[in-house]
């Protein structure tokens, strides 16, 4: 895991880390019975909060992990990307790597989503990467809740139905995840993209979070997340009933 804001980061220490996750897996043991991340494999999320697909365009962290967890039968990596990396594609995770790529409708991904790959390259890579050993699955990430916003997700389900290629869809899972929010990046936000922060800062549908990180962010209203993750399932179930939500909050 990485500092607040940094938009890249290169681990000098990266054989240290490989080191203890093949201790932890060791110790850990097979896994016995199946949960909401997989079914057979341990799952380790190997960006917490950054994006390997950037980091790889200026380090070999990424495809270190990527290597290591090939010779992991109990174990698989997993990272969420917004940024369609073609070099990625040559190093043969042959299974043990899962990529999660990020969705949110295209109008709220140029706002918000800003120097990332269009949405609609994301779903079009999806057969790529599953092709070069990729485990494949989407993060609809972050569900923000504004004017309009059921049409534009059914719009952008619709799309994937349509894009996405059958192999694909068999073996792809999501997760969905509201916006969380905080006041220190909301300032920062409001220093070089105000625009965005209409739709993000939202006080009357927001209430603090303690996250599971020790940060102190804002979530939506109980009520509201409740509403709006009952909406988007119900969209899914509709539009795109192939695809399996592994879990949402």
């Amino acid at each position: 895991r990485k500092g607040f804001a940094n938009p890249i980061t290169v681990f000098t220490n990266v054989e240290r880390v490989l080191a203890a996750i093949g201790r932890h897996i060791a110790a850990t043991g097979p896994k016995k019975e199946p949960n909401q991340c997989d079914e057979r494999a341990w799952v380790y999320d190997v960006g917490e909060n950054g994006d390997c697909a950037v980091d790889d365009l200026i380090s070999d962290n990424t495809a270190d992990l990527v290597h290591a967890f090939r010779r992991w039968p109990t174990a698989k990596a997993s990272f969420a990307t917004k940024f369609v990396n073609p070099d990625l594609l040559r190093l043969d995770p042959r299974g043990r790597t899962r990529i999660r790529f990020s969705l949110m409708p295209p109008d709220d991904s140029r706002l918000l989503d800003i120097r990332t790959s269009p949405v609609p390259a994301r779903l079009e890579a999806a057969g790529d990467f599953l092709d070069a050993g990729y485990e494949v699955h989407f993060n609809l990430s972050p569900v923000v809740v504004r004017p309009g916003w059921r049409d534009a997700w059914d719009e952008l389900l619709r799309m994937m139905d349509d894009v996405l290629p059958r192999r694909v869809k068999e073996q792809a899972a999501a997760e969905i995840i509201m916006l969380t929010h905080n006041e220190d990046l909301h300032g920062v936000n409001l220093g070089w993209h105000p625009r965005a922060e209409d739709v993000l800062w939202q006080p009357g549908l927001q209430q603090p979070k303690r996250s599971q990180n020790g940060a102190l962010n804002v979530r939506y209203r109980t009520p509201v997340k409740q509403e709006a993750v009952e909406a988007l399932t119900g969209m899914i179930a509709e539009r795109t009933p192939w695809l399996r939500v592994r879990y949402a909050f």
